[in-house]
């Protein structure tokens, strides 16, 4: 049962969903002289809800040390945070207005089939929209 499908459109009702494009990491590209780029594949549009922290997830993130705006974000589809041991650097989430946010961790994710999937995602503001 894929219940944020039945609970999406409530909450949509006073925090609407946005159009988000999504950039999932594949890696990073690393040059002859050492510097290190971030690849990611190609980008998909999602539907997103941005909503403020809660003491849970704070608590959840604490240990990152992580400075900055941070925002929780729900959307459709599975979305990773940093993952040292498979070198990825965390997915990229634009809104609408040009607002880029890294995916620093997941904080949930929801599902048993890719059709019924979505994540919580604690995301950092990279560059303002």
């Amino acid at each position: 049962m894929n219940l944020h499908a039945i609970a999406s459109p409530i909450v949509a009702a006073v925090n609407p969903m946005l159009p988000v494009t999504v950039r999932i990491s594949s890696g990073n590209a690393t040059a002859a002289d050492g510097t290190r780029t971030p690849s990611y594949a190609a980008a998909y549009q999602a539907r997103g809800q941005v909503q403020p922290m809660s003491s849970r997830d704070l608590r959840q993130v604490e240990g990152i040390n992580l400075q900055g705006t941070l925002v929780a974000v729900y959307l459709s589809g599975d979305v990773e945070g940093i993952s040292r041991p498979l070198t990825k650097g965390g997915d990229l989430i634009t809104f609408p207005g040009g607002a880029i946010y890294l995916v620093v961790v997941a904080l949930e994710n929801w599902g048993a089939t890719p059709a019924e999937m979505w994540s919580k995602v604690a995301c950092q503001l990279q560059m303002p929209g």
